[in-house]
Formats: structure tokens, C-alpha cells, sequence
């Protein structure tokens, strides 16, 4: 169980910090040091933690025994105003957190296809693509608040941009039903067809199929 738990948890909560330190990094790299100065670029897992997108979702999930883990940690701090060459730099900066867990899957990957590992490891690495393949194909939706939304902002006046980040609560909202109320209450209910109704999973499965074969 203690092992389940390890190989189950452990890549997420590692990939969701490093998908925000990465943030940071990059606007730092561009200007603003909002982050460093709040002690946002640190490895030490608690301070990224968020009790909805860290724990309780990927508690949920696990637990319902979805087909791939997701969550988010506290979002690093970062002020899009600060950053020289605003255009660009807010493009790297939203796809900051995206490029590290390509690399991460990419790393899972190659230690999958060319070593020879024990059933923990192999689970654990597994996850740790698969947790990856997930936190990119979610975060490059255009929908608030994923980084999706933020890769164009630099090209945004600043009514329309306000709009956008005015809608992230509602955004977010939209997402948890899609991730979870209805399968949920299909499952409560015994609909099979609202349990299987889940516009999100079904994109999902068709991007880890087109990836993955």
C-alpha cells in the first residue's frame, strides 16, 4: 500500500512543482523577479502547495481510479508587466511549465524503452510519463486557467486580457465538472452514457493515443 501511495503520488506532486518553478525561472530570466522574492523558485514542496489541485484532486482521482492523475500546485506569482520584451516573454513564461514536462516525459520515456526495471520503478516511471503527457495536454488548452490562455497575452490589449483572467474562476469550475461531476454522477446515478459522457476524457484518450499509439 505504502508503495502504491509513493509510486502513485510522488511523480505528480514532483512534476506539478517543477511545472511552476519553471514559471518563475523563466520570468525571472525575462525581468521579473515576483517569484525569487517571494521564495517561489524553491524545491521544498510545501511551499507550492495547493490543497484543491495537490492533494484533494489527485486524492479523488486516485481513489475513483481514473485513468491518469492531474492536479496543480499554487500558482508562482508572476508579474506579466515587469517582463522585458512583454510579447515574448510572456509566450515563454506561459509555456514555461509545459516545456519542463515534455522534458520529464521524454526522460520517462527513454528510461522505460531502455532499462530494466522492477515493477515499482516501472510503475513509478510510467506515471511519472503519463502524469506529464496529461499536465501538457490539459495546460495547452486555451481555457482559463491553464497556461493555454496565457501563451497569447502579450498579443492581447489589455481589456480583452483582463476579461481572460477574470474568467479563470469560472474556468476552473468548468474543468473540475468536466473532470469529475460527470463521471461521478453517472457513476452515482448508474447512467453509463453520463459516466462516459466527458468531453475532456475523450480528448485526452484521443491525444495519449495519438502520442502513444
Amino acid at each position: 500500500m505504502l508503495f502504491d501511495v509513493f509510486v502513485a503520488f510522488v511523480p505528480i506532486f514532483f512534476s506539478i512543482v517543477l511545472h511552476e518553478i519553471a514559471h518563475g525561472y523563466a520570468a525571472l530570466a525575462f525581468g521579473d523577479d515576483t517569484a525569487e522574492r517571494y521564495g517561489r523558485l524553491s524545491l521544498n514542496p510545501i511551499n507550492h502547495v495547493d490543497i484543491v489541485g495537490t492533494i484533494a484532486l489527485p486524492l479523488i482521482l486516485w481513489l475513483t481510479q481514473a485513468p491518469f492523475l492531474f492536479g496543480w500546485a499554487r500558482p508562482v506569482p508572476v508579474n506579466f508587466m515587469r517582463l522585458r520584451n512583454r510579447r515574448i516573454g510572456v509566450f515563454v513564461v506561459a509555456s514555461a511549465g509545459v516545456i519542463v514536462n515534455a522534458v520529464l516525459a521524454i526522460i520517462a520515456l527513454l528510461v522505460l524503452k531502455n532499462f530494466e526495471l522492477d515493477v515499482y520503478c516501472g510503475l513509478f516511471f510510467k506515471n511519472l510519463l503519463l502524469i506529464n503527457l496529461a499536465l501538457i495536454f490539459l495546460n495547452i488548452l486555451p481555457i482559463p486557467p491553464l497556461d493555454g490562455s496565457k501563451m497569447l497575452f502579450g498579443w492581447m490589449d489589455n481589456r480583452l486580457a483582463k476579461r481572460y483572467v477574470a474568467a479563470e474562476y469560472e474556468g476552473l469550475f468548468g474543468l473540475m465538472v468536466l473532470i469529475i461531476a460527470f463521471p461521478l454522477l453517472g457513476q452515482y446515478l448508474g447512467f453509463k452514457e453520463l459516466e462516459q459522457f466527458n468531453p475532456l476524457g475523450i480528448y485526452m484518450q484521443k491525444m495519449f493515443e495519438l502520442v502513444l499509439g
